[in-house]
C-alpha cells in the first residue's frame, strides 16, 4: 500500500505522520513545490520511528510526481492556508490552480488512486477535482465534514462534561462558516438525544461555535488549524486501506440526493476501500432541509468563481 501526500505544510505533515504512526502503509510519499521542505519533513518523521515503533518508509519530494507513482490512496492539501479575517471563499483564486494542477499530474502517476481532498475552500476544490480528473464519483471525496463533526463532538462533550468518545454527531452541507449544518437534533450521547442533557440555548450555542469552530482557531493560532484537520484527513485514509465501512460525513458528488444536483456537499457516507460508496438519508425535517438548500445555494455561489476562471 502506498499513500501519497501533497502540501508538507502543518496540515499535510500532520496528516502523513498520523498514517505511519498507524502504518496505513508500507510507503508515504510527501511531495511539496517548496525545495527541500517536504525531504525535511519526511526525514524528521523518520527519525520518530525507532522511538514510537513503526516501519513505515516516509519519502520526501520536491515537486517530483514520479515518486508518487502507483499510488492507492493521495491526500491533496496543498495551497495557501487562510489568515485571520480571510474567508475560505478568498481562497478560490489562488487554490484552484494549485488544486487542478495537483491533481493532474498525480493521475498521470496514479491512475487508479482515490482521491481525498483537504484544500480550501473544501467543497469547491472537491467539486474542480472531480471535474477536472473525471473518475467515478466514488474516487473523489472532501474531508470537510469529518472534521467539523468532530470539532461538534467536542463542543458538545464540553457543554455535557463528558468524554467527546460518548458522542455522536454530524455536521452536514458545505464546509464554510456560514454553510455548515450542525445536526444537534440528531446528536447522541452514548445513543440518548442530547437534548436530554443540554437545553435549547445551550444547543444553538454549541452549534454557532461548531460553525466558527475553524475561525476561531485561525484567530487563536495566526493560522489555520492544523492537528484535527491533518487526524481528519489520517482517519479518511483508514477508513479507505482498512476497508473500515465508517460513516463519515464527507463532501461528495450529489445526483439528487438531499435534493441537490451537480454539487459536492457534506452528507453521510460509508468509506471503505472504494472510497465513498453509499450516501446515508438522514431523513432531514423542514428546517433542516431548508438550511441545506441554503448552503447549497452558498456553494454554488463560490463554484460559479471556477466557471468564470475557465477550469470547469
Amino acid at each position: 500500500m502506498k499513500i501519497t501526500v501533497v502540501g508538507a505544510g502543518a496540515v499535510g505533515a500532520t496528516c502523513a505522520d498520523n498514517i505511519a504512526r498507524k502504518e496505513l502503509a508500507s510507503e508515504v510519499v510527501l511531495l511539496d513545490i517548496k525545495e527541500g521542505f517536504a525531504e525535511g519533513k519526511a526525514m524528521d518523521m523518520m527519525q520518530t520511528a525507532m522511538l514510537l515503533g513503526f516501519d513505515t518508509k516516509i519519502t520526501g519530494s520536491t515537486n517530483d510526481y514520479t515518486k508518487t507513482a502507483g499510488s492507492d490512496v493521495v491526500v491533496i492539501t496543498s495551497g495557501l492556508p487562510r489568515k485571520p479575517g480571510m474567508t475560505r471563499e478568498e481562497l478560490i483564486g489562488i487554490n484552484a490552480g494549485i488544486v487542478k494542477g495537483v491533481a493532474e499530474n498525480i493521475l498521470k502517476h496514479s491512475p487508479d488512486a482515490i482521491f481525498v481532498i483537504i484544500s480550501n475552500p473544501m467543497d469547491t476544490m472537491t467539486y474542480l477535482a472531480f471535474k477536472a480528473l473525471g473518475l467515478p464519483k466514488n474516487r473523489v471525496i472532501g474531508m470537510g465534514g469529518a472534521l467539523d463533526s468532530s470539532r461538534f463532538k467536542y463542543y458538545l462533550s464540553q457543554a455535557i462534561g463528558c468524554s467527546s468518545n460518548e458522542i455522536h454527531g454530524t455536521v452536514v452541507g458545505g464546509h464554510g462558516d456560514t454553510t455548515m449544518i450542525p445536526l444537534t437534533r440528531l446528536a447522541t450521547y452514548n445513543g440518548v438525544p442530547v437534548s436530554q442533557f443540554l437545553d435549547a440555548d445551550t444547543l444553538k450555542k454549541v452549534a454557532a461555535d461548531t460553525m466558527v469552530g475553524g475561525a476561531t482557531l485561525t484567530g487563536l493560532l495566526g493560522t489555520s488549524a492544523w492537528y484535527a484537520p491533518g487526524a481528519a484527513g489520517a482517519a479518511m485514509v483508514e477508513a479507505i486501506v482498512r476497508d473500515e465501512k465508517r460513516v463519515f460525513a464527507s463532501s461528495v458528488f450529489l445526483e439528487g440526493e438531499y435534493g441537490q444536483s451537480d454539487i459536492c456537499m457534506g452528507v453521510p457516507v460509508i468509506v471503505g476501500r472504494n472510497g465513498w460508496e453509499k450516501i446515508i438519508d438522514y431523513k432531514l425535517n423542514d428546517e433542516e432541509k431548508a438550511a441545506f438548500a441554503k448552503s447549497a445555494d452558498a456553494v454554488r455561489a463560490m463554484n460559479n468563481v471556477l466557471s468564470d476562471m475557465k477550469l470547469v
